[in-house]
């Protein structure tokens, strides 16, 4: 007996290991970003960086605590992840439209930390590179489970049905 390998089958086999909700995709990547920009946030004080930074609009610097970057971090994962179930449900090429949405959020993200008033230059380079640090771990990972799930949905073409069919 032979074994024909026909590509609904070589889908099913490639993403066994990436079968993993999109949501526990994103979380499992949040808490990976959370840990990573929180030892950044303590490499950076460990180096002398002031860690005291004002919020969007405020005038006065307020001290930026152990464990803001990591809820910062969890919360704006969160909403990515929302968006990511969103974009995969409704979205022609999920993993595309999240890369350049998030792509573009990170960017308009790094507007607050670098025009923090009465922020030291070092501490608005900590904060906007904690963003980049997240963006950088979360981004890519959820983008390519988004690629996998498309390749499981992706509705059979007529072409397709014909041919398995045996017309």
């Amino acid at each position: 007996m032979t074994h024909v390998t026909t590509p609904a089958n070589s889908a099913r086999s490639e993403t066994a290991s990436h079968s993993r909700p999109v949501w526990q995709v994103s979380a499992f990547a949040g808490v990976i970003a959370a840990v990573a920009t929180e030892l950044f946030g303590l490499v950076a004080r460990a180096a002398g960086v002031p860690m005291s930074a004002a919020g969007f609009g405020e005038a006065t610097a307020t001290p930026v605590t152990v464990g803001m970057f990591a809820m910062g971090t969890l919360l704006c994962t969160a909403l990515a992840t929302i968006l990511a179930m969103i974009l995969a449900r409704f979205a022609a090429r999920p993993a595309r439209a999240f890369t350049r949405a998030t792509v573009v959020l990170t960017a308009l993200s790094l507007a607050v930390p670098l025009s923090a008033a009465g922020t030291a230059t070092a501490t608005k380079l900590t904060l906007a590179g904690a963003h980049l640090l997240a963006a950088a771990i979360i981004i890519p990972t959820v983008s390519r489970r988004l690629t996998v799930s498309r390749r499981l949905t992706r509705p059979r073409g007529a072409s397709q049905a014909a041919e398995s069919s045996g017309a």
